[in-house]
């Protein structure tokens, strides 16, 4: 990503076999970050949360009970302050193992996907509309092939 730093702090509190690394994660930000066009300096932290957290997080601020993949907590600067800092993605470790085995994919595939789509809603991208959606879509498959991996969308 040219003109701006990217700097992602990532947090497990699962324990971490299995789970991508740090630097994957920043990998997969950072092409997300490149996809949306975003160029100025960014800042994220990444938390990797157990079934117990990833649910109360989910209740708290969804109002749904159950643990979902991944959150994105969107920061909310006051106006006129100016930082780099974007927000915070929580991702739920055991919800997608879950999904990947369910889905027949690889779990790293799975993986850079949740973090891409949750960096993308981090930039205010939704898919609350049809438009909105594919738009949304076209970018997570698009920086996911440039990874060489397959479309999350696709069916098996």
């Amino acid at each position: 990503m040219s003109g701006g730093t990217v700097a992602v702090s990532v947090h497990y509190a699962v324990p971490r076999r299995g789970l991508p690394s740090s630097r994957s994660f920043s990998f997969w930000v950072t092409a997300a970050l490149a996809a949306a066009r975003r160029r100025s300096a960014t800042e994220l932290s990444i938390r990797l949360v157990g079934a117990r957290e990833g649910r109360a997080l989910n209740r708290e601020y969804r109002g749904k009970d159950y643990a979902t993949n991944v959150l994105s907590f969107p920061v909310d600067l006051p106006r006129g302050i100016a930082l780099p800092l974007i927000g915070d993605l929580v991702i739920c470790a055991p919800v997608v193992a879950r999904e990947a085995r369910e889905q027949d994919k690889p779990l790293r595939h799975h993986y850079a996907h949740l973090t891409i789509h949750g960096v993308l809603h981090l930039l205010g991208r939704d898919h609350e509309s049809e438009k909105e959606a594919a738009k949304m879509e076209a970018i997570e498959r698009r920086v996911l092939a440039g990874f060489g991996m397959d479309d999350p969308y696709s069916e098996r």
